[in-house]
């Protein structure tokens, strides 16, 4: 309400005081509520995330190596592995054609794209694109591709056709990321409308024509938000779309990404587990998601990615013996998980980047593992993502500094876990009775009951996950 108006109001009650010898004027309740809407918070989150999100988990498929063929027809033969797997988000690594010049390897990166609207041949055509995303829907998958606003390669058109549209240094020249390695691309200025146009065009192209469901978006941060913000608004206009941030930032959330990445996640567990410093670094980890982060984010969660396998190191190398308790976290603590192709066959090497590097595909206790974890969130309310599940809450235990406990809960389901980040045995009891109830324990099937002062033994590395 503006004073004028309320200037106004007043002159109209007090003529009409003079006329009728009756106030108008406003009741004192009234009043304090009028003062209180000044003050109610306004929804944070304007995105709506697509229903479908509500309890996916992510596969990144790296199409150079999920199959020996290298190809979108060989791995759309896998899609039905991948439904049994538990999986719902299929992210296609990037799909286009890639740089010669300057380029990296034999094969280079497929990060640095040559044409934003063409597939690479090494791949297939359109049509072989078409034909995968088909079959993924009709498995009740959806597939996002990868796409890299950034920059693009030395020898894409766009170069020649509109110079203007890249980034010069103070030579005037066109150059890479700054600060980064990244010789083989050249970045975009993004002050350009019609880059900005040109971008957009090109991101509703794949949804209208090859029928995907949204993006992965490559150093989202280094790209201007409100460019994402505008993009999110044209791409939902044509269908809902679920966009993930290669990037943690909370104000990604409001109006363009359904999900950003918990590289902080990543940190904390491989400090809990080969880093050996404890659970402190992953309570404070959640701490800052709970307190930071707005209820409807979509963390994601991770032991491995294309970045972590090749550049860092396996999550056998990562993790250590802790490995299995991360995975189980990544999955049932808050966060959007996600499987990198690979992971459930055991990959213990890293894949080469610019080269040809098939898996090794077979049978591996972890993926048996994901399996059963994914089936778990997707039958448990309470493990659902975003504002559709519950939040962690902390059970305080006697080994705080090794034993990491919480429960989440709704009116439906409850599921109550505590992990040992420590290479010695734990035997370890829980304060307050949020943790008490019956449950199912979700290695062995078996009921647990569990009342106050209970206590459980925890192996070095050990978890228990309890469900009801």
């Amino acid at each position: 309400m503006s004073r004028g108006f309320v200037r106004r109001a007043l002159v109209f009650s007090v003529l009409a005081t003079v006329l009728t010898g009756s106030a108008l004027a406003d009741t004192p309740a009234s009043k304090a509520a009028d003062d209180l809407d000044r003050y109610r918070p306004a929804p944070y989150v304007r995105l709506q995330h697509p229903e479908w999100s509500k309890n996916a988990a992510l596969y990144e498929l790296n199409l150079r190596q999920f199959t020996p063929e290298g190809t979108l027809a060989a791995a759309e033969k896998q899609l039905p592995r991948l439904k049994a797997l538990g999986v719902d988000i299929v992210w296609l690594m990037p799909i286009h054609p890639i740089g010669v010049k300057n380029r990296k390897g034999s094969l280079g990166s497929p990060y640095s794209v040559r044409d934003y609207m063409a597939v690479n041949p090494e791949y297939g055509t359109l049509d072989d694109l078409k034909r995968f995303v088909a079959r993924a829907h009709e498995l009740g998958l959806r597939v996002i591709l990868d796409w890299v606003a950034n920059h693009s390669s030395w020898d894409n058109p766009l170069v020649t056709q509109h110079p203007d549209w890249y980034a010069r240094n103070w030579k005037g020249e066109f150059h890479p990321t700054s600060w980064n390695d990244w010789s083989d691309i050249i970045e975009f200025d993004y002050d350009q409308p019609g880059l900005r146009k040109y971008m957009t065009d090109a991101l509703k192209y794949w949804v209208r024509e090859a029928g995907i469901d949204g993006y992965r978006s490559d150093v989202a941060g280094f790209v201007p938000l409100d460019f994402w913000v505008n993009a999110r608004r044209e791409l939902d206009a044509i269908k809902p779309v679920f966009m993930l941030a290669e990037w943690q930032a909370t104000d990604l959330h409001a109006d363009a990404f359904d999900a950003t990445y918990a590289w902080d996640w990543y940190s904390a567990a491989r400090d809990a587990t080969i880093g050996g410093k404890g659970v402190g670094p992953l309570r404070s980890y959640y701490s800052t998601n709970d307190n930071s982060f707005p209820r409807e984010a979509m963390r994601m969660t991770f032991v491995s990615n294309h970045d972590k396998n090749s550049w860092d190191g396996t999550e056998f190398e990562e993790f250590g013996p802790g490995l299995e308790a991360a995975i189980v976290l990544s999955v049932v603590g808050e966060g959007i998980p996600l499987i990198y192709n690979g992971q459930e066959a055991g990959n213990t090497k890293r894949l080469a980047f610019f080269e040809r590097d098939p898996i090794a595909w077979k049978e591996h206790p972890n993926g048996e593992l994901y399996r059963r974890l994914l089936a778990l969130k997707k039958d448990n309310t309470a493990l659902w993502n975003a504002q559709w599940g519950a939040r962690m809450v902390d059970v305080p235990n006697s080994a705080p500094e090794q034993v990491l406990s919480f429960v989440r809960a709704n009116e439906r389901d409850k599921v109550f876990a505590a992990f040992n980040f420590s290479k010695v045995p734990v035997r370890v009891s829980f304060k307050d009775s949020l943790f008490e109830g019956s449950y199912r324990d979700f290695a062995t099937g078996g009921k647990v009951q569990l009342a106050r002062g209970a206590t459980i033994e925890l192996p070095a590395w050990g978890y228990r996950v309890y469900v009801r």
